[in-house]
């Protein structure tokens, strides 16, 4: 049984379909974000559905941060929840009367068959014919008579359905990974409707697709194993009438964290919300995600998703894994928040201080100045916005709250900074007007001409005292907008100290 990609590229509609199950993981939205970009590059359609029939493990609480992902990257669907469409309901978990009607038109057309055997049964025919119990189930009730099925009834026992395999090979042409071929009888008749009626991923999945219409199925490559059974099945969909064709395949290679391991959702720094929280911004991280398996250009690592859509190729994606590198994500965020406007960074960062509780909820007019103000001085010292809060807290908080940070005064505030802080209050004391240029000049004067120090170590002190840290927004412009009283109150608190 061999597929060819015959699907008309003029039609494509792509499926995300996520369950819901934990907070959204990197992995997950690179998934979206790749059948995102191949559906919009040609035209096409992204159909959204969510595949919630494990109550046990499914949660409305996952759905909604699943849509909260997805908004905040700005990654948009064309059917789904939210949106509607002609192929609806899109959640799974209210589509359990279509799968009970394919199913069973699908056992009555001979496509699936009722199968008695338990687990214990299965291992004892394996065990007795030397094979590995391993290997699964053996297709034994594939040619269980009519008496038979009415004996193990009586027995109580209920079947689960199976799907009849095809006894030939199974070969499709994958899009990232070429020609990929499954060996007959390498994949036992997978069960499809457990013994209570409850379908199950096997079946719901590509009856979804069928159904909705999917042309091109982007997935993880550690669904790979799963093909051959979609494959099959959409050939008995289309021999009753439910499947039109056979979707097209890429299965994406898989994103592994250090030491080269799978990135599960499990994994702390999987958590796509963790760097939301930390404020990188959706552009960057769409960014780094679009390069987990994909490059636009050998030479180049920055780009926009219009330039995306515009280049995506899914050929062109590399079937090697690809490895969450932290650093270059930030260094790819730093990259974007650099290009931002002054007035979009600073509305972007302000929920970051209010979150910090160093500006109100809805800062105020004073408030909101000031940080405007001190914007230019460190959107280009950023690698994502919640550094923001670090770099400004001295200007916000209090006399009485205002303390610089233990390791910054251990290093900066010792015995020998105290001449230093003398000198400096010495020189800032009679200026009368306290703008930058007017506190670069008497600072350079006192502290490098007249103590003969190095700009290490005439600034540290005071950059310390004044703004609490050794790395600060730049110094001379920081004090001017900390005001001259502030200033020297927190410099004579530092000498005495």
């Amino acid at each position: 049984m061999t597929v060819m990609n015959t699907t008309s590229l003029a039609g494509v509609r792509v499926r995300f379909c996520p369950s819901p199950t934990g907070t959204p993981h990197v992995g997950l939205i690179r998934t979206a974000l790749f059948n995102w970009a191949f559906a919009r590059h040609h035209g096409g359609e992204l159909v959204f559905r969510i595949e919630d029939t494990d109550a046990s493990r499914d949660s409305e609480e996952s759905y909604a941060a699943i849509i909260d992902a997805l908004n905040w990257l700005g990654i948009d669907w064309d059917e789904g929840p939210e949106v509607g469409g002609d192929h609806g309901p899109y959640r799974q978990s209210q589509r359990s009367e279509i799968y009970a009607d394919v199913a069973r038109r699908l056992l009555e057309a001979g496509e699936l068959y009722e199968s008695f055997s338990t687990t214990e049964e299965v291992d004892e025919r394996r065990k007795a014919a030397g094979q590995d119990t391993k290997l699964g189930y053996d297709n034994f009730d594939r040619d269980t008579t009519g008496e038979q099925k009415a004996a193990f009834r009586a027995q109580g026992r209920e079947p689960v359905l199976r799907l009849r395999m095809p006894d030939e090979d199974i070969t499709f042409n994958d899009h990232i990974r070429g020609e990929v071929t499954f060996k007959a009888g390498s994949v036992p008749d997978p069960v499809l409707v457990r013994a209570n009626g409850a379908p199950l991923y096997t079946l719901t999945n590509p009856v979804d697709d069928a159904l909705m219409r999917i042309t091109h199925i982007l997935r993880g490559e550690d669904l790979l194993p799963s093909t051959p059974r979609q494959i099959a099945l959409f050939h008995a969909l289309k021999r009753i009438g439910v499947a039109e064709s056979i979707p097209d395949y890429a299965h994406l290679p898989l994103v592994r964290g250090d030491g080269n391991r799978k990135l599960s959702k499990r994994d702390p720094e999987s958590n796509l919300f963790t760097y939301r929280d930390r404020g990188f911004l959706p552009e960057g991280m769409l960014n780094y995600l679009a390069l987990l398996g994909w490059a636009i250009a050998d030479d180049r690592d920055i780009f926009s998703m219009s330039e995306m859509v515009q280049a995506f190729d899914i050929s062109k994606v590399s079937s090697n894994p690809a490895r969450f590198d932290l650093k270059k994500a930030e260094a790819i965020n730093a990259t974007h928040l650099r290009a931002l406007a002054q007035d979009d960074f600073v509305e972007r960062t302000l929920p970051y201080l209010a979150t910090a509780g160093l500006v109100a909820e809805k800062p105020t007019d004073e408030q909101r100045a000031l940080f405007t103000a001190t914007a230019p001085l460190i959107q280009e010292r950023l690698v994502v916005l919640s550094d923001a809060v670090g770099m400004v807290r001295f200007l916000f908080e209090s006399e009485e709250d205002f303390a610089p940070e233990p390791d910054s005064a251990a290093k900066a505030l010792g015995e020998d900074a105290k001449p230093v802080l003398d000198a400096a209050i010495a020189a800032l004391e009679p200026l009368a007007n306290w703008t930058t240029p007017a506190i670069e000049e008497a600072l350079k004067g006192a502290l490098i001409d007249g103590l003969g120090l190095k700009p290490r170590k005439a600034f540290a002190p005071v950059r310390v005292s004044v703004t609490g840290r050794t790395v600060s927004p730049p110094l001379y412009e920081s004090m001017e907008l900390l005001g001259k009283q502030r200033t020297l109150t927190r410099m004579r608190q530092a000498r005495n100290t």
